[in-house]
């Protein structure tokens, strides 16, 4: 005989607790399986844990909406809840002349999608501000931010839990099956169980597509393929000379090699981007030598060895290799014809800005369902 429960959240990321914190706020009863020892170990301990402006992102995509709106929410809900944070700003720098038009369009870009903030400075305007840069022009963006992305998920899951919620580790999903009655999710860990939920988010990140697939039911045609781009970081030795973020002008896909800050201001590099066909964390030394080049090219005093292995980060991506940037999917009954059942894809940067957003979104997608 199988258990029962209202709402099952299936991953506890920082996206999954933002979504299980506002379900139990909502009153209904929460389950999170999470099936690593801890919350939070997989995408959301390894990234920049930056909190984005919204500069970047194609206008009126979920990323750039999510991004803009989530970017106030957390700031309001670090300062309410206490949350280690700090609004640094960031410069996005020209290091050629024949960027600067690109750069003047990214402004535009981001006023489009509600930045209004960004302001253009010229080399010596820079060079007060950050004067181990060298570039000839940059676009400031005063509310980009860090966060202590740990902290942030004590918070999220301590409101859930004081609210009823309960947190499952060591409890992965094996399979599903869709019946009148609701979702049967098959769990497994060291006391396997079948259970009987009336709504299920599927926030699991690099696991959503496989869970997805042994759903019984669920339509796998409305499963988009999972592609893994690892990132790999590098951390400064000694002392950061920098006071703010610094990232050269993007690429098509990608935002090249900046420089991020913790909240202790140690300085990280990063990421390269290599696609690969499983999960590896593993930061190749060797790799580093490919990151002097484009770091002097904004920092030309960088020393010769000063970078050291830092972390890797693998994201969940929609689109491959050189592909134009698939937005967010976030799917509901609309889409795959299952009353109670939300799935996520391709979560990946900004989803720790957009996490209060995207939750809010996802409560919304489940009211609209009608269950």
């Amino acid at each position: 005989m199988a258990e029962s429960i209202e709402t099952v959240v299936i991953g506890a990321g920082v996206v999954g607790l933002a979504i299980a914190r506002r379900l139990a706020l909502a009153g209904q009863e929460v389950l999170i399986l999470e099936s690593e020892p801890t919350f939070g170990s997989g995408v959301s301990s390894r990234n920049s844990e930056v909190i984005h402006a919204g500069l970047y992102y194609q206008k009126d995509s979920l990323r750039a909406r999510l991004c803009l709106s989530g970017k106030r929410r957390l700031y309001d809900y670090c300062a309410e809840h206490g949350v280690p944070h700090r609004r640094l700003g960031k410069l996005v720098v020209a290091t050629a002349e024949d960027q600067v038009p690109a750069l003047a369009a990214l402004r535009q870009r981001a006023i489009g999608n509600g930045v209004d903030d960004t302001v253009l400075l010229t080399p010596a305007e820079v060079r007060r501000l950050e004067p181990a840069v060298r570039c000839v022009a940059a676009l400031s963006s005063p509310s980009t931010g860090i966060i202590d992305s740990h902290a942030l998920m004590l918070a999220l899951l301590g409101e859930a839990e004081a609210e009823g919620a309960v947190l499952a580790r060591r409890s992965p999903v094996t399979g599903g099956r869709v019946g009148e009655a609701g979702i049967r999710l098959a769990i497994g860990g060291e006391a396997p169980l079948a259970l009987d939920c009336r709504r299920v988010v599927n926030a699991a990140s690099l696991g959503a597509q496989a869970i997805a697939r042994t759903m019984a039911g669920l339509d796998p045609a409305t499963v988009p393929p999972l592609l893994l781009a690892k990132g790999t970081y590098f951390t400064l030795t000694g002392r950061s000379p920098f006071g703010r973020l610094i990232y050269p002008m993007p690429g098509p896909t990608a935002l090249g090699v900046h420089v991020t800050l913790d909240l202790a201001g140690r300085a990280r590099f990063g990421p390269d981007i290599e696609w690969i066909d499983t999960l590896d964390y593993d930061a190749d030394p060797a790799r580093a030598e490919s990151f002097y080049g484009e770091i002097r090219r904004y920092w030309p005093e960088l020393p010769d060895g000063a970078l050291q292995p830092g972390y890797c980060g693998i994201r969940p991506k929609l689109q491959a290799d050189g592909e134009p940037v698939v937005d967010f999917v976030i799917q509901t009954a609309a889409t795959h014809g299952i009353p109670g059942l939300v799935n996520l894809y391709g979560i990946d940067s900004p989803g720790l800005t957009s996490c209060l957003a995207l939750a809010d979104l996802v409560v919304a997608g489940l009211a609209g369902a009608r269950n």
